[in-house]
């Protein structure tokens, strides 16, 4: 018989899920010329920032449901101003390639996502440049060529937009880790967008004010308060679900479930969106792609085991789980305060979603972090 907890969390999986195919495939019909027809995908993606900054300072300062973290000037201007700068790279990249290439091809192409954060983290000095690991990284490479050839509505443009979104992504994975967790600082989902999504904003208006405003004419632009509104919502409510998946289970449970997800999206947006035509070479392609992802986890996975304290009993990991589910981020079930750098970064790719700016923290650092 199924206990209550497996259920709950099974529960959050599901919700997780619904919640990010949910946003991915809003964000496409309300960018896509065919439907909604609302092509800005900065000024969309400075909505959701400005909402997500403007709830989480209500519920930091106003209602006062968790304190604000100790944050100096220093760690601001060393720390969150460039995590926030990438951040907003990422979904802007990422947002306008809905304009030009399908949810699933992009799907497939984020794939590349652990090859771009194992780059990253080998150029800041996080990880080793190790054979087994770089044979992976060509395999997923190989996978997404093969399926970029077979994709009929290919387009290099939304290509390179989604691509350049994915390094972004992985560079600002890669500064958490060295950034701020190298300073023991700690921020959960509220705090996080309390500080990242105002200065992400910001860092959104300067392309906003060059790019798109010139070109925007009231009269032309569909604006459904009731669409943004919830549009926003759904991109918050995928923050806090991924909370609440991370504080239940492990990293290899959220990357079981990110690969249903993304299977999930591609036969979805083939049925929502009809232009969207999937062939035998892209199901080839993100196949072998995707067997190269599966190896690459295994692998890491592998390090992080290797790294657990010796003789160290199920009961108590399981107990440092538990302490740790109070954090924004686990790293693994069996992460603890020996991981090198190198070995941590590894696990960051299990949080890349849609509007996510989550913190990793690892064990340890919430004690050195109080509020102010």
């Amino acid at each position: 018989m199924i206990s209550k907890q497996l259920l709950l969390t099974y529960l959050y999986l599901l919700v997780y899920i619904l919640l990010s195919s949910g946003v991915i495939l809003y964000n496409k019909w309300v960018l896509s010329p065919k439907y909604f027809n609302f092509p800005l995908p900065i000024t969309l993606t400075m909505i959701h920032m400005g909402f997500s900054g403007l709830v989480a300072f209500f519920l930091v300062r106003v209602f006062k449901v968790v304190a604000p973290t100790k944050m100096t000037f220093e760690i601001y201007a060393t720390c969150v101003i460039p995590i926030s700068a990438f951040f907003a790279s990422s979904l802007w990249f990422g947002n306008t390639a809905y304009l030009f290439i399908s949810v699933a091809f992009i799907q497939m192409l984020k794939s590349l996502m652990p090859v771009a954060t194992f780059l990253m983290a080998v150029v800041c000095g996080t990880d080793k440049l190790r054979c087994d690991l770089f044979l992976n990284m060509l395999l997923v490479s190989f996978g997404v060529v093969i399926s970029s050839y077979g994709e009929i509505h290919f387009n290099v443009v939304g290509t390179v937009y989604q691509c350049t979104g994915i390094f972004a992504e992985a560079l600002r994975l890669v500064l958490t880790q060295v950034l701020l967790q190298k300073k023991g600082l700690t921020l959960n989902p509220i705090t996080s967008l309390y500080y990242i999504a105002p200065c992400s904003f910001v860092f959104l208006f300067v392309p906003w004010y060059l790019l798109e405003m010139p070109g925007m004419e009231v009269s032309q632009i569909q604006f459904n308060i009731w669409i943004f509104f919830s549009n926003a919502l759904c991109a918050l409510a995928l923050n806090f679900s991924i909370f609440l998946v991370i504080g239940r289970t492990g990293a290899v449970t959220i990357r079981v479930a990110g690969v249903l997800k993304d299977w999930i999206l591609i036969a979805l947006s083939t049925v929502i969106f009809p232009e969207s035509t999937i062939t035998k070479l892209n199901i080839i392609g993100y196949a072998i792609a995707l067997c190269g992802v599966v190896m690459y986890n295994y692998l890491k996975a592998k390090d992080v085991r290797s790294t657990q304290v010796p003789g160290e009993s199920i009961t108590e990991r399981a107990t440092k789980t538990e302490k740790r589910s109070s954090n924004v981020y686990v790293l693994d079930e069996n992460s603890n305060n020996n991981s090198s750098y190198g070995r941590n970064i590894s696990q960051l790719d299990v949080i890349v979603d849609e509007e996510a700016p989550l913190i990793p923290s690892s064990k340890g650092l919430s004690s050195r972090t109080k509020p102010s």
